[in-house]
């Protein structure tokens, strides 16, 4: 046990969880973009209200999240307590810096993780603390006539407290009454500042899994010359450009929405 304790303790044991807590919130930026991909629908934030009603209300995704929550708490953590011990063991800077990409990355990524951390903090404050836990946001009511296939929406206002969806049929009329996390989410990205600020962190995700997706691989020993084109391709094109690109859009859609209202 005290072996156990003393590897995770020691700077190998620290890279190896960043590395394991790392991939993990990889994969949740794949769901997350996926949701998130539902804001373009032109349904008036039917199909995104359902989505967040499922994420916050199916048992076993809620067991996730908090894991979610721990590993990127975990994930500061450590980050911080590494760079600190570096900054320590080489207070003086290389006289020659390389000017690449990747290692202007892997120089700065205590910067870029600085700038995600407090992103997450507003950014679950105003959608995911809100929306569990405040009275700010809204409902919606949904009727999708089942012959037509048309659907009308209206704001709702439950008559009981603690409401959080309901779906029924009338007359062959579906009616979905749902939490409006949409609306929400359209009031704050009529904000240039969120909106910029929004832009700037996915920019520094960009960066930051430029180098941290693959850092997490040669960290695990998981580095082979067959597959480390295909780790190179996955780190750069997917995680580095695809997905802070779309995460980008989303504000930028919305704020120029706002603007033609």
């Amino acid at each position: 046990m005290s072996e156990f304790k003393q590897t995770f303790n020691s700077s190998l044991g620290k890279k190896l969880i960043m590395a394991l807590t790392g991939l993990f919130l990889c994969t949740f930026l794949i769901v997350h973009v996926g949701g998130n991909l539902l804001l373009f629908k032109h349904d008036d934030g039917f199909a995104f209200n359902s989505y967040a009603n499922f994420l916050t209300h199916f048992p076993p995704i809620e067991v996730v999240a908090w894991i979610l929550y721990l590993c990127i708490i975990i994930h500061a953590v450590y980050a911080l307590v590494l760079t600190i011990k570096n900054r320590k063991a080489r207070p003086v800077g290389y006289a020659v810096q390389s000017k690449s990409p990747t290692s202007w990355s892997s120089r700065n990524m205590g910067i870029l993780g600085s700038i995600l951390l407090l992103f997450i903090v507003i950014h679950m404050g105003d959608f995911w603390f809100n929306y569990k836990y405040q009275e700010t946001i809204g409902f919606k009511e949904y009727r999708t006539n089942l012959a037509t296939n048309e659907t009308t929406v209206a704001d709702y206002k439950p008559e009981v407290a603690g409401f959080e969806r309901s779906i029924s049929t009338e007359n062959n009329v579906e009616i979905v009454r749902v939490k409006d996390l949409h609306t929400r989410i359209q009031w704050s990205f009529s904000h240039l500042w969120y909106v910029v600020f929004y832009v700037i962190a996915m920019g520094a995700v960009s960066f930051h899994l430029l180098h941290g997706f693959q850092s997490a691989f040669k960290t695990l020993g998981w580095v082979h010359k067959k597959y480390d084109g295909i780790v190179s391709f996955i780190g750069t094109w997917l995680f580095a450009v695809i997905i802070p690109l779309l995460f980008a859009a989303m504000p930028i859609v919305y704020y120029f929405q706002s603007l033609s209202k």
